[in-house]
């Protein structure tokens, strides 16, 4: 090859080589990866970090480790904070995270086996003078990480400041009081806050059980009527059941779009604020009870271009809510609908559209100047998809189709007709004949496997009752407890024919399952208060088995199952199938199940049990004496049973307050023969139970059905119940039929 370059330029070109190289040293001089291995170096490190600087924390668990990165990086030269390997460092214990400054990032983080130690996982702020700005966290993953007291609030991750990024991370497995994800405004660090939450996987939240179970909440009351204009779009929301509010928007100006809700008990709330957009969202509920679509309360919302699909939720989770209001209302209540534009959203196979939802003497102001066009409407079939309350006439219907037909309560502006509707590639539906009603046939939604993080798990199920190995029991003084400390996570304990003997609590932190044989009887008697201690952590399954209560000591408390106070046992199934159990009158208040203050049963039922001669309740659920809308048990099941010669209740089951984000209780028993059963109380003594269903009962010589109402819409469905010797049921609101 040939050199064309002259004598002259070679100084000129060696010259400029040099810039360069000194150039490139000086870019790596001034961004430099810092490899950290304990908290000291970590403080030191970011003490001394510059713009452009990574800090990498060491491969494996910081416990009790309270990160704070502080520092002001630059416009594409952030100080960046990360694992040395995605996945694998955890922080557990007491460990949390704090951001102050600007242009800062942090990634790739796990926090675990643990609980934050103040009120906050991840902080954007070191303070409340000392905020981030302009800061991204990204690929954070909170698996779990739940104060052990579930009354003790806090949340996850708060943002605080303005422009704040957080994206592409997992939260899953909130147990305790307190919203996943907050923003936090104020008039210091501006109320106008331009966040964005993207691309996150909100997981499993189980029910709470109270208010305060929210998913997101953006903004609060006080400071409602100004904007944060965030921007929420392409997460999901999937098994997100922790109250009725998955999202709380109580906040203006912020949009929500390109959202997946996936079988999530509640609804995308417009809760507080103004002049919010919901778009191009999809709602799956896939028939799951609670499931619900968008709620509507204040001025100017536009929910438009939504798809929502198999959504089972009534009332206040209906697939689309509009919400009655309170004219001048204060700032913590419901304002009234105005100017609300609803538009081409598809709702199909969904059980309810409630307009003028909560109408009462308070709510009585109607939506006004609002409008809802070139909808598609297509309920389930089984009942009639629209519900209203009060007023309409504020709102113009146009162009809108419901299929097959319309039901009778829309005004002009909805017209029934025959739908055929086509699946497209995605799974979404689309109808055939129509153009411009429903959602656009462009919609498309974010993928599961596009959110949260590739190297950490989604599908970290609970493990099942009957879930694990099968140990065979003998029967003996004490082997069933030995059994049962021996015993895994969902373990099934089979029992011999013959008597068991219990002389200490048997203490369940597990699922287990204690079934007796086929053929034969496995007596068990126990000697101490309780026989089932069930614990944080544990479910129990009863089956087959003859219980004797007869050698308990007279003392008080005494149960055959305790959930006791404090022990913080949530979202637990308590199943007793096929079993008698008898002798529990050694003294008075023996109850069969007694479940304490602050415990939550997801389930607890009875199906084909023989009870005889109890001294309490055969289900005491009634320990949330203090009226703020906390209970004990969300589904309680009866089926197929007998009960005999009981001195209290057979299911004394309380909910009280007046909040309305929750569900429950809910009690369905059916087929069930009660005599002689709370002759001096009640049969069934029901406060603040939403949903009851009895069905098919026989009632001789026993005390009342007593339905009390405290909060909500509450329904008492009652058929082919007989009452003899006494006995009725008492009930301040119309009893229904079973349809």
């Amino acid at each position: 090859m040939t050199n064309h370059l002259g004598r002259s330029a070679r100084p000129f070109l060696r010259h400029r080589l040099l810039l360069v190289a000194l150039a490139a040293l000086s870019t790596h001089l001034q961004a430099a990866d810092l490899l950290v291995a304990t908290p000291e170096e970590y403080a030191q490190a970011a003490k001394a970090a510059k713009p452009g600087d990574t800090i990498v924390l060491k491969d494996g668990e910081w416990r009790d480790f309270d990160l704070l990165l502080r520092g002001r990086g630059q416009i594409g030269k952030p100080i960046r904070l990360t694992s040395q390997t995605p996945g694998k460092v955890v922080l557990t214990g007491q460990s949390r995270l704090r951001l102050a400054g600007r242009h800062l990032e942090v990634s790739n983080l796990i926090f675990r086996d643990g609980h934050a130690p103040g009120g906050e996982v991840v902080a954007f702020r070191r303070s409340s003078t000392d905020w981030a700005e302009d800061s991204r966290v990204t690929g954070i993953v909170i698996d779990g990480y739940s104060k052990p007291d579930r009354s003790q609030s806090d949340h996850w991750v708060a943002l605080y400041g303005r422009n704040n990024r957080f994206d592409h991370s997992q939260l899953s497995g909130k147990t305790n009081l307190g919203s996943t994800l907050v923003v936090v405004r104020n008039e210091t660090s501006g109320l106008e806050s331009h966040h964005r939450i993207d691309h996150n996987w909100f997981g499993p939240r189980p029910n709470l059980g109270s208010n305060g179970g929210e998913t997101i909440r953006i903004g609060t009351s006080r400071d409602s009527l100004s904007d944060s204009r965030t921007l929420v779009e392409n997460n999901w929301f999937e098994h997100c059941d922790g109250e009725v509010e998955i999202v709380s928007s109580k906040s203006g100006g912020n949009i929500y779009r390109g959202n997946v809700f996936f079988e999530s008990r509640g609804s995308l709330v417009l809760r507080h604020g103004n002049g919010n957009l919901v778009e191009r969202n999809v709602f799956i509920g896939n028939g799951k009870p609670h499931t619900g679509g968008v709620r509507v309360i204040n001025r100017d919302q536009v929910v438009r271009d939504n798809y929502f699909q198999g959504l089972a939720g009534d009332g206040f989770a209906a697939a689309l809510t509009v919400m009655a209001g309170t004219r001048n209302a204060p700032l913590n209540r419901y304002g009234q609908v105005e100017n609300a534009v609803i538009e081409r959203n598809s709702f199909i196979d969904v059980r309810s559209v409630f307009l003028g939802a909560g109408t009462d003497e308070e709510r009585n102001a109607a939506p006004v100047g609002s409008t809802i066009a070139s909808n598609l409407f297509i309920g389930t079939g089984k009942r009639e998809l629209l519900r209203t309350l009060g007023d309409l006439s504020g709102i113009a219907f146009r162009d809108n189709v419901q299929s097959p037909r319309a039901s009778g309560g829309f005004p002009g502006g909805v017209q029934g007709r025959e739908v055929t509707l086509q699946r497209a590639a995605n799974g979404l539906q689309h109808p055939l004949e129509l153009e411009g009603v429903g959602a656009p046939r462009d919609l498309q939604f974010i993928a599961r496997r596009a959110v949260g993080v590739d190297w950490y798990p989604k599908n970290a199920e609970r493990v099942a009752l009957d879930g694990g190995r099968t140990l065979e029991v003998a029967p003996g003084e004490d082997s069933l407890g030995t059994a049962l400390a021996a015993s895994g996570p969902g373990d099934r304990l089979q029992l011999g024919a013959g008597r068991y003997v219990v002389t200490r609590t048997l203490e369940v932190a597990h699922p287990v399952s204690v079934v007796g044989p086929t053929r034969g009887t496995a007596r068990i008697a126990f000697s101490r208060p309780v026989l089932f201690d069930l614990q944080r952590g544990g479910s129990l399954r009863l089956a087959r088995l003859d219980i004797d209560g007869a050698l308990a000591p007279d003392q008080a408390g005494n149960a055959v199952v305790r959930i006791a106070p404090g022990s913080q046992a949530a979202n637990y199934e308590l199943r007793i199938e096929d079993s008698r159990i008898h002798g529990l009158s050694v003294n008075a208040g023996f109850d069969l199940i007694n479940a304490g203050k602050g415990s939550m049963a997801d389930l607890i039922a009875l199906h084909r049990v023989e009870v005889a001669d109890v001294s309490g309740a055969v289900l005491s659920a009634a320990a949330e004496t203090d009226d703020l809308g906390t209970y004990n048990a969300e589904h309680v099941e009866i089926g197929g049973s007998r009960f005999r010669r009981v001195a209290g209740p057979v299911v004394d089951l309380y909910r009280g307050g007046t909040d309305e984000s929750t569900f429950g209780p809910e009690l369905i028993v059916r087929d069930s023969v009660f005599e002689d059963a709370g002759r001096g109380d009640a049969a069934l003594r029901l406060r603040g139970v939403q949903r009851a269903v009895l069905d098919g009962n026989r009632f001789r010589r026993s005390g009342d059905v007593r339905f009390s109402h405290r909060v909500g819409d509450p329904s008492l469905l009652a058929s082919r119940n007989q009452f003899a010797a006494g006995g009725r049921i008492l009930a301040d609101i119309p009893v229904e039929a079973i349809q």
